[in-house]
């Protein structure tokens, strides 16, 4: 791989046999070099591409100004934060979680503490990633002796949910907030989901990836199986008028509104839900 720009001692932009432009990260890869020089691959600790060209030079800039330490942290946080929860990650959240990272260590440095909003649903709503936030706590402690709040984790993790979700920070808060407003409501109706079960989870899970459809994607247009709908509609009726609720707030409030279809397999959700309740 062929240098063309010294970002510091620690990181390179390289241009590999493909053509395609690459940031490059080791400890000294970048001491002594010159643009044009071929890199000792030895050296390489980590290969970053971003998904266009505008990431890669705010990628790059960004580098430049962040300690090797830092960017070593990020990358060990979201290796582990791949392998453990086993997901895609845009590749954009390098980006992000180096910036975050370097931020949230020197304010704390400076004893600036901001508590987190969503802190609660976000430990509620995404537990995976909040785990990882936790690891990311330990490990920042093991290298620093900082020890940061368990806010801080839960900022960790809304950085994992917009990567896995290939949304913006306040993207992810707007989801959170619908997420949460719809389990109140449905919580208001039946106070027995107020217990957390391994089934309420499977709801929330639900809830989440229809949120993120509603504010991110267009609904799947298919054919409607009215046969079926009619059946849920006149065994489900508490389930049914739930979600008609559901989604009449969603409209008042969001500007967006579920398929039929949705509906339906809201209201099937909250009854599969209900029936563990009983048993």
């Amino acid at each position: 791989m062929e240098i063309t720009k010294i970002i510091n001692n620690n990181v390179v932009s390289c241009i590999d046999q493909d053509g395609r432009e690459l940031v490059v990260m080791g400890k000294g890869i970048g001491f002594g070099k010159k643009p044009g020089q071929e890199i000792d691959e030895n050296s390489v600790e980590k290969l970053f591409k971003m998904d266009n060209k505008d990431s890669l030079e705010k990628f790059k800039e960004l580098l430049s100004n962040i300690p090797l330490e830092y960017i070593q942290l990020s990358n060990e946080i979201i290796a582990f934060a791949k392998s453990s929860i086993g997901i895609d990650l845009n590749q954009n959240v390098y980006l992000t979680m180096i910036d975050h990272i370097h931020f949230a260590i020197e304010r704390f440095k400076k004893k600036m503490h901001f508590a987190n909003a969503l802190f609660g649903e976000i430990k509620l709503f995404y537990p995976k990633e909040y785990l990882v936030g936790k690891y990311a706590l330990r490990l920042i402690e093991e290298r620093t002796g900082l020890q940061m709040p368990d806010d801080e984790a839960a900022s960790i993790a809304l950085h994992l949910v917009n990567a896995e979700y290939d949304s913006r920070i306040s993207d992810t808060f707007r989801m959170t907030e619908m997420i949460r407003e719809m389990v109140e409501r449905i919580e208001d109706k039946f106070p027995q989901f107020k217990e957390n079960s391994m089934h309420k989870d499977w709801l929330v899970s639900n809830l989440k990836y229809m949120a993120h459809r509603l504010l991110k994607l267009d609904p799947m247009e298919g054919p409607e199986d009215e046969e079926y709908q009619s059946v849920i509609r006149k065994n489900c009726k508490e389930e049914c008028s739930m979600a008609d609720d559901i989604n009449a707030f969603l409209v008042e409030k969001y500007g967006c509104s579920m398929t039929t279809e949705e509906k339906i397999y809201l209201a099937v959700s909250i009854k599969r839900t209900r029936d563990t309740y009983r048993i």
